[in-house]
């Protein structure tokens, strides 16, 4: 608790850049925090139903009723349900609306990840900016008759530090967050793509060995 309100103390001799520099770090993490969320409760697929459709052995009756059991807003579902749907329809359509909706829902998870992005680019630039500031406040205070106030002098290099150390910290969570959320887009849509595939190759096989799709 003594950290904490030394830290807040420390940011009272920032400067004015601290203000810009707080607002990004309250922003970063409201976006972390919806992202977070977003992969916890509408990105988990069962395991067992995963399971099921890598084998190919499954009906879609049993894989409908297994279904029931998700939120309507999983990302998961939402495909799957478009295979399962048109699956009566010809391949090549089915893939055609696999396709489109793979690409919605990875809109979807990509929102807010280009603020991400901007936060890593704009609070070292914010940082480095509270460095100049905070060092033209000290040079100032040298006028032509020597150094007016050392004490001064002192402030406006602990006001740069102050700020250049908010924006790295600030950038260093916003990199690490970004990356991490990427990353987890990236593997969920690979999986996606091989559920894709799986189920298509179930209808495929339907068609080959001349059994109605039910």
């Amino acid at each position: 608790m003594k950290d904490i309100h030394l830290a807040l103390e420390a940011l009272k001799f920032g400067g004015i850049m601290v203000y810009p520099l707080v607002l990004l770090a309250i922003l970063a993490v409201v976006i972390m925090l919806d992202k977070a969320f977003v992969y916890w409760r509408f990105m988990h697929l069962p395991r067992p139903l995963l399971e099921r459709v890598e084998t190919h052995e499954f009906s879609w009756s049993d894989l409908d009723g297994q279904l029931t059991g998700l939120d309507g807003r999983n990302y998961f579902l939402r495909f799957i349900r478009i295979v399962m749907e048109n699956r009566a329809k010809p391949v090549w359509w089915i893939e055609l609306l696999a396709g489109n909706e793979a690409q919605l829902i990875e809109k979807a998870l990509s929102r807010g990840l280009w603020v991400l992005e901007t936060i890593v680019t704009a609070a070292p630039l914010l940082g480095l900016l509270g460095t100049i500031t905070g060092m033209m406040h000290a040079f100032n205070l040298i006028g032509t008759n020597g150094l007016v106030d050392p004490t001064g002098v002192t402030g406006g290099v602990a006001q740069a530090l102050i700020a250049t150390a908010l924006g790295l910290f600030i950038a260093v969570i916003a990199l690490f967050a970004h990356n991490f959320f990427s990353r987890r887009q990236a593997q969920m849509l690979d999986e996606m793509e091989r559920l894709g595939t799986r189920l298509v190759g179930n209808i495929r096989m339907a068609e080959e060995g001349g059994h109605e799709i039910p």
